[in-house]
Parts: C-alpha cells; structure tokens; sequence
C-alpha cells in the first residue's frame, strides 16, 4: 500500500513537471498507478506458479472495489454519477468483463487472449484521450479531479522519480512477500491459493483504490470516487489480465470459473444499474453492497 501510494504521488509530481495535461495524469498516471500492486503481484504469482493467486487477485480486487470500496464510499456519502461518463466507461468496464468472463470460461488465459486484453486498453486509452482533448466533457473533468485530489506540492524532477523509484521497488518488494506469504498460508490453513487470492491478497492490493475513493467520498467529489472504480476495474481486467497472461499463460481453478465470474459479473451489472438509478448511489444501496460483500466472503470461506 505504501508503495502504490509514493508510485503514484511521484509519477503525478513527475508528470505535472514535465507539463502534463491534468486529464491525462487523472486517467492513466492515477488509475493505473493504484493498479499497480494488482499487477505487480498477479505477476508474481503467475511466474510463482500459483494462477489461482494471479487471478483470485484480479477478480477479488473488482469485486471489492464494487461491494466493499464504492459502498462504503457511498455510506460516508452519496456517490453521484456523470450520465456521460457511466455511458462510456461504465460500458467499456462491461464489456472488458464480459470478456473475462468469456476468456475464464475456457479454462484457461493464454498469450492470444492477454494481447487482445492489453491490445483493447491502449485502444480505449487512446480514444478517450483523442475525444477528450476535442471537447471538455463532464467524464473528462471526473479525470481532472481525480489529479487535483494529490498534493500539488511542486517536488522537483529529481526528487519526483527518487519518490517514483522508492515507490516502485516498495510495491515489487511487498508483492513478492504477499505472494509468497499468501502461497505459505494457503497451505498452512489447507485452504486454495485462489481463495486466498480472491480475500486476503485482493484485499491487500486494493488499498490504494479505497484511500483514493474515500478521500474523493469525503470531499464531496462521489463522481471522482465512482470514475476511480470502473477506471480500476477496466485496468485490471484488460491491463493486468492481459499482461499477465501475456508475460505467463493462466490456468484458470475450476472454483473461479464455476462461482467466482459471475459474482463479478453480477456485481458489475448491479453497479450499472444502480448508478443508472437517479444518478447516483446513495448510502442505503452502499450498505447493502457491503452487506453483499461480507456474504459473498462468508460463502467462500464456510466453502473451505
């Protein structure tokens, strides 16, 4: 989480010196950085040979980010949603998870599926910014706000990618001790590596995307808090999945393919449609998915 957290304030600080646009730092720089210890550990975890951990994180983390990350956002205030935003990135996140789905179906994600994962999220990114720098939309000042919410506070270029690099080798560090940890306890406790990957590690991971969301929820900025969840959900599914994949082919656990998907799935679909829902999701339907979440957790572990 540390690590995540000087990743990203130190890529901001760098980029806003080198004269970077503030949408653009708010849709890669901000959404992939807090993505980043989902994908420096689902690669660990693959090239450990441990898959279930690799994709137990990636769906873990998205399901938490619904259910637990956005509801509490919404309990500690209404999230209000941009018609125009949840039109295009809400349907962008659907589509990258029906074709999770899709490519977890089959049994396994191998190298042609990561690169049309990753190959979909350069598109998208390259399209969102051609169309954004065109005309100024309310998605795109969601993006400039979720840059505002780090410290402006000018650093220097040294001490910028001094913070980057600190940041970077905290997050490989602390995800070669998750994975590894994560691997030891699975087998103390007899439990599965991809149960494990599904709570503990994506718990873990998301760390970042709740500070982010909460600090956004509680200045009153809910769009910001919703914008960061469907961009991280969309990160990971066809930015991390893909380039795990790509770097090591998965070998989907039958417990993900059977339950776990479409728990995802169904959780996708209930964010769209309650976000849809007056434009906004207010604190009732955020204790219910969070309420849904500690379900969905109970299931899983009485399951072991």
């Amino acid at each position: 989480m540390i690590g995540g957290e000087f990743l990203v304030r130190g890529a901001v600080a760098l980029a806003r010196d080198l004269g970077v646009s503030p949408l653009i730092i708010g849709l890669t720089l901000v959404g992939f950085g807090t993505s980043t210890p989902e994908l420096v550990t689902s690669l660990q975890a693959a090239l450990a040979g441990s898959p279930g951990i690799a994709i137990g994180n990636i769906l873990g983390s998205n399901i938490g980010n619904i259910l637990l990350i956005l509801g509490l956002a919404a309990v500690l205030a209404p999230v209000t949603v941009a018609p125009e935003a949840l039109r295009r990135d809400g349907l962008v996140m659907l589509a990258a998870t029906l074709a999770c789905v899709g490519a977890v179906l089959t049994g396994a994600v191998g190298r042609g599926a990561g690169a049309g994962l990753a190959g979909a999220l350069v598109v998208y990114l390259l399209a969102v910014v051609l169309i954004e720098r065109r005309r100024q939309s309310a998605a795109a000042a969601m993006y400039v706000h979720e840059a505002a919410l780090l410290p402006e506070r000018a650093l220097g270029r040294g001490r910028a990618m001094l913070i980057l690099l600190v940041g970077l080798a905290a997050t490989l560090i602390g995800a070669r001790f998750l994975v590894s940890g994560a691997i030891g306890l699975a087998a103390k406790l007899g439990m599965s590596e991809a149960v494990i990957g599904l709570t503990i590690v994506a718990i873990g991971t998301s760390m970042p995307e709740l500070v982010t969301s909460v600090i956004a929820a509680r200045k009153g900025q809910g769009d910001v808090a919703f914008g960061n969840i469907v961009g991280s959900n969309i990160f990971n599914i066809l930015g991390i999945l893909g380039m795990t994949a790509l770097v090591h082919p998965l070998t989907v656990p039958p417990g993900i393919a059977a339950f776990d998907i479409w728990i995802m799935l169904a959780a996708t679909v209930a964010m769209l449609v309650l976000a849809r829902t007056g434009w906004r999701v207010g604190r009732r339907e955020g204790a219910v998915m969070v309420l849904a979440y500690a379900a969905w957790l109970a299931v899983l572990l009485a399951a072991v």
